[in-house]
Order: structure tokens, then sequence, then C-alpha cells
């Protein structure tokens, strides 16, 4: 079953909803980034939680960024989300290697540790949205919930989960974000917190084999669900030579000049996809003097 995200809502539009499968996606950044477990397990939980969240946005051009900073051995995390169900993230130190947490989980609060979560929404506005709060765990399904709740005032449940094989390949990923409205019946938060209270982790419902769609129905279906339509996801990255080259043109002539002087290749990284640029000293003359037109 590959990538995709289901939007639906429940309890006649005052619920809505978000659920996702990310096992390939997330599968693809562990070996483009050769991540360890747990920041496979931590990249892949925020990559999760950004597809759905820019699957929330409208506009076509419109960019989600997801940015922790923390004091954690993984220092940090970054990922990118388009309203089209396409992402891109990266782990700041992909190698971090802890023992299980006391539950015998990978333990993603103890490789974050401390730290703040920023989300920027650029939405073609003369500036983008930002919102700011600390992590309350680390384990970033609750940062996200915590965010929800003190930047954008919406009351939500963020589940995200990604399983390993034994030989560190991804085996299930996924999650769900579930949102009361602002018009929502009183007593509705209560039945919902109540019925949510009694499900097992959301990595024990995907290795059941549920779908993004069984798990709403799981979650949801006593308060009539409605689906709404399914959008693929993918892991994708927009970079190119082209577009490396300009950011060769923004460290300036001098720089420029110095590195051909050096007589040797230049390669540059593209921190997202992990993939590596050549640039032949032919090459940077062409943009040092695209550079001057």
């Amino acid at each position: 079953m590959s990538d995709y995200i289901v939007r639906g809502t429940a309890a006649n539009n005052q619920i809505r909803v978000f659920a996702a499968t990310t096992r390939d996606l997330v599968e693809h950044a562990r070996a483009a980034h050769n991540t360890s477990p747990v920041s496979t397990a931590a990249l892949g939980r925020l990559l999760t939680g950004g597809v759905m969240m820019g699957s929330m946005m409208k506009g076509d051009k419109d960019m989600l960024t997801l940015q922790i900073q923390c004091s954690g051995p993984i220092t940090g995390l970054t990922v990118t989300a388009d309203s089209k169900g396409n992402v891109k993230g990266y782990a700041y130190n992909p190698n971090v290697m802890l023992p299980p947490s006391e539950a015998g989980k990978l333990d993603v609060g103890k490789a974050l540790d401390l730290g703040v979560l920023s989300v920027i929404k650029d939405m073609g506005l003369k500036e983008p949205y930002m919102g700011q709060t600390q992590l309350v765990s680390g384990e970033i399904a609750e940062d996200l919930t915590y965010y929800f709740a003190t930047s954008e005032q919406v009351p939500s449940a963020v589940a995200l989960g990604v399983l390993m094989e034994k030989d560190n390949t991804v085996k299930r990923a996924g999650g769900f974000i579930i949102q009361l409205m602002p018009f929502a019946e009183d007593g509705l938060a209560e039945k919902l917190e109540e019925k949510l209270k009694n499900v097992t982790s959301i990595t024990s419902l995907l290795e059941k084999g549920m779908s993004p769609e069984d798990i709403v129905e799981e979650l949801l279906g006593e308060f009539g669900v409605e689906f709404m339509d399914t959008l693929p996801a993918q892991f994708y990255c927009n970079c190119c030579k082209e577009r490396v080259s300009k950011a060769l043109i923004s460290v300036g002539a001098k720089e420029l000049n110095e590195m051909i002087q050096e007589g040797k290749p230049v390669e540059l990284n593209c921190h997202f996809c992990n993939t590596n640029y050549t640039f032949s000293v032919e090459e940077l003359k062409e943009i040092l003097r695209r550079s001057k037109r």
C-alpha cells in the first residue's frame, strides 16, 4: 500500500480528521540520510505530522515548515511540506544512538530533550505566519498537540508512529490528527477524550494492517464519519543543479573567484534529500559570469 492521507469529518462537521500511512516516505528518508533507528523514528514522526499539516493548507503554492531546535543529541529536525502531499526533511544529527526507553521503545524524547518547535506557514502573504512553542515531551505528537492548543487555539489529538524492522528499515509509519471545530457542542470534547483514552498506540493499529480509513472508523465511527478525499503522499525534494547553482551565486564573486583559483571541482549537498552536486571549474567560471550580469 503506497502512502496517502485521508481527510474527513465526524459529528456533523464538528470534528475534522486527517489520517495517513507514510511507511514509504519515511523509509525513503531513512535510506537517503542513513539515519539511526531513533533518528528515523524522530524524523519519521515529524515527516508524518508535516505531510498531514501541509494537507490542511488551501493554496497550491502554500508551504509549511516544521523546525525543532533542541538540547538533545539529535540537536534538531527540519521538515517542509506543501498542500499536495509532498514532504521532505532531515535530522541535524542523523546518527544518534540511544538505549531504548523504559517501555522498551525508541527513545525519541531523550534524543530531542528540551527545545522549541517552530511552525512557519508561507501562504504568499507579505510575511509568513510563524508560531513557536516549547517542546513538552520531545515525543513530537504531544508537542504538535500542544502547538495546536496554544498557537492556533484548536483542541487537537495527534498520534504519530514509526515501527522498525530488525534490519533497521521501516516496517510501518503513520498517524492521525483529530481536531474539534470552534462550533462543537458542549460535551463533545469529553466524549472524544474518553474514546481516545482507550486507543492503544498508533503503531499497534498500523501493525494490525489497518488502513487510514480503518483507523478513522475505529476512532470516530460512533460519531458518524464522512470521508471527503484521499491525497497521495510522498517524500519529494525539488532541488536540482540549476537551483543549487543559485546558492553558489549568492556566496558572492570574491568567494567564487577563490574557488576557481583553487582549480578543483566544488561539491554542494542538499540537506533535504542528501543529493550531492559537483561543479567543475568551468561551471564555476560560467556561474561567476552569470553573477556579474
